[in-house]
């Protein structure tokens, strides 16, 4: 035995500094925003909105070109994200063209790439991940639906980062009445509002509430469709000499819809009361809060 036990102690240590020196994997699935690359950077204090219930809730650090580009917190069960949480930038609205499709790898596996990748050209390859994530053949016949980004291309304007926009971790089902009518103008509207009177970082939020209603493909249900859709924005550092009409919008703002045909205007509020409408609507706790304190400086 004492002739074993240097070379069981020699083994012991190489494989010490084997982990030691294994390199770190970047994942864009991860346990804590905070804790994951530069992707903490797209939230008011680096703080995800808290009070979540669900534990099946998957945290996406959205990276694209190596990049960390937003975040989402995504329902594989109900395949739509919760909420895209992005940083605004000052654009003149125009959309990107013809981009492909992509999804995120590591939602359906550990070794998968940890940045989102264009959809494979074979249908028969999303198979690999349609358990875990919606995928194109789930949008194909169903023309009342428009993809819709939650965090859209018109508030970015870098070309990498509205690229970063068209994964389908970033979509979900709306009406066409609603997405091509009070949503798009409310878009347009918080676009020209933050470029008119943001002068700091524009932190943004936007987000749905679900009601069970479901897209089928093979008499399977796939897609959740939405009830609401609501957004929100935080800007400390804005125009204090704005016209009071928008002045009285900052630091922090609101809204939500009804994705419905008719009934569907978006309805601007507080961000304490969209907190309120939102946890009669979702499976949150009494604690539930979007942005970090309200958005109120801590001074």
């Amino acid at each position: 035995m004492r002739e074993t036990q240097p070379y069981a102690i020699l083994c012991l240590v190489a494989s010490s500094l084997l982990m030691v020196w294994t390199p770190p994997v970047l994942a864009s699935v991860v346990t804590d925003f905070n804790h994951a690359e530069r992707c903490k950077n797209s939230l008011y204090m680096g703080t995800p909105p808290r009070g979540y219930l669900s534990h099946a809730l998957k945290k996406v650090c959205q990276r694209y070109e190596d990049k960390p580009r937003y975040v989402t917190l995504y329902d594989p069960q109900k395949r739509i994200p919760v909420y895209s949480a992005y940083i605004f930038k000052k654009t003149d609205g125009e959309k990107t063209v013809d981009m492909p499709w992509m999804f995120e790898p590591q939602l359906s596996s550990d070794k998968g790439s940890s940045n989102m990748e264009a959809f494979p050209q074979s249908a028969k390859m999303h198979k690999n991940f349609e358990d875990t994530q919606a995928i194109l053949e789930d949008y194909a016949d169903v023309v009342q639906y428009e993809r819709v980004l939650l965090n859209p291309d018109e508030h970015q304007s870098d070309p990498e980062d509205k690229a970063a926009t068209y994964t389908l971790t970033n979509v979900v089902p709306q009406l066409r009445e609603f997405s091509t009518g009070p949503w798009a103008k409310h878009k347009d509207t918080l676009r020209r509002r933050l470029n008119n009177f943001c002068r700091g970082t524009a932190y943004m939020i936007t987000g749905v509430t679900t009601s069970g209603h479901m897209i089928r493909r093979d008499n399977l249900d796939r897609v959740a469709v939405p009830e609401h859709l609501w957004t929100a924005y935080c800007c400390p550092d804005h125009d204090r000499n704005a016209p009071y009409a928008e002045r009285y919008k900052f630091p922090a703002y609101a809204a939500f819809g009804l994705n419905d045909r008719v009934n569907n205007h978006m309805q601007e509020l507080s961000i304490s009361d969209l907190q309120r409408f939102l946890k009669n609507h979702m499976e949150v706790d009494k604690n539930f809060q979007i942005f970090y304190n309200d958005c109120i400086p801590d001074s």
